[in-house]
């Protein structure tokens, strides 16, 4: 029998004795996760005054994770710590005051850290509905990866059908999807990854370039003379310059992550500097009218309204078949450390889930 399959037989029978206390992951410091990413006992929570207990059917792994790990998040939590961005989960205890949610409603959520737990307390007001016949580790790839895809491309640059945009990393998590959702939209989608992964990119409906192109600038000007409508990039850096040279007047550059390759660990906030320096000034030279009408923002997900109208959405599309969630692998929380190190290795295609 597999560790996993080990860890979810006996988690079954402590359940169905009534005895199983909490699982989870702590990270405990920067530098490598098979050193500083642990599993660990601990617990089970009680629902407080307007929040729920959930059980963990699937919480995501993500570069933030990889982020925090390397203390370059820029908003780094004190170690150690439980992380884990988001999760889908069933409620298994309501806490006073909570109207709207029973025992037994399968939800999801995005605590940005937390998830990587069996059970977790979390507030009522930040839970969306998942339908039953979800699989729950594509349902979890739609909550950050799904939300920030969807909302970048229809509330943010809200661009019509037959213009052309340009997804650096269409491959990962967030830019599968983008890819997808963008296609599916009428948008022609011009999607930078390494070379293995070209072929997944064509039959998302792309075409496919590779990222460490030397001058990436001409490449895409020859797939797109007159330039693109719009760049989401979550890589920062220098990299923001080029994706901004190739915007058509009007354009709109969305960054939305930046890369913490080449900085040492502890140097928190300085991988987002960049991004958010040239943000600034673009925002002043295009109210000068300097631009073109180009714009560059930064972009942010967060819960809301809005994000639970959005995720019900994609939960919509993905039943349809017109998203096809790319599930990298499924980790049990044992294998955390080995889920991110598959992240960081960069082979791989979509999300890794952890599943307790």
């Amino acid at each position: 029998m597999s560790t996993a399959s080990a860890e979810r037989a006996a988690s079954a029978a402590a359940r169905a004795a009534g005895t199983e206390a909490n699982v989870l992951v702590r990270m405990t410091g920067s530098g490598e996760p098979e050193q500083h990413i642990v599993r660990a006992g601990g617990p089970r929570p009680t629902a407080g005054k307007g929040k729920v207990v959930v059980e963990v059917q699937a919480a995501g792994v993500s570069y933030a994770e990889v982020q925090m790990l390397q203390h370059l998040h820029p908003f780094p939590p004190k170690f150690p710590f439980v992380p884990g961005y988001d999760l889908v989960g069933t409620i298994t205890e309501v806490g006073p005051g909570v109207t709207g949610w029973k025992k037994g409603d399968r939800i999801a959520a995005m605590p940005r850290q937390g998830a990587w737990q069996r059970y977790v307390e979390l507030p009522a007001k930040t839970l969306a509905a998942v339908p039953a016949e979800l699989d729950a580790a594509v349902a979890v790839s739609l909550v950050t990866n799904g939300v920030t895809a969807y909302q970048m491309l229809h509330r943010l640059t809200k661009l019509a059908p037959g213009r052309t945009v340009l997804v650096h990393g269409a491959s990962g998590g967030v830019g599968a999807l983008l890819t997808q959702l963008a296609v599916h939209h009428g948008l022609r989608v011009i999607g930078t990854a390494s070379p293995a992964k070209h072929d997944t990119v064509r039959e998302f409906g792309a075409e496919p370039l590779d990222y460490r192109t030397p001058d990436l600038v001409q490449a895409v000007r020859r797939l797109a003379p007159r330039g693109v409508d719009a760049v989401f990039d979550h890589i920062g850096g220098s990299g923001l310059d080029a994706a901004w040279k190739v915007l058509v007047e009007g354009g709109t550059l969305v960054s939305f992550d930046s890369s913490v390759a080449g900085y040492r660990p502890g140097q928190w906030f300085r991988p987002h500097v960049p991004a958010l320096r040239r943000t600034v000034a673009r925002w002043f030279t295009r109210h000068l009218g300097l631009t073109g009408g180009r714009r560059m923002t930064m972009y942010y997900v967060k819960p809301g309204p809005d994000f639970n109208a959005d995720y019900t959405e994609l939960c919509r599309l993905t039943a349809e078949g017109v998203l096809r969630p790319q599930i990298a692998g499924r980790h049990p929380l044992s294998g955390a450390a080995a889920a991110v190190r598959a992240l960081l290795d960069g082979a791989t295609v979509g999300k890794h889930v952890l599943i307790p």
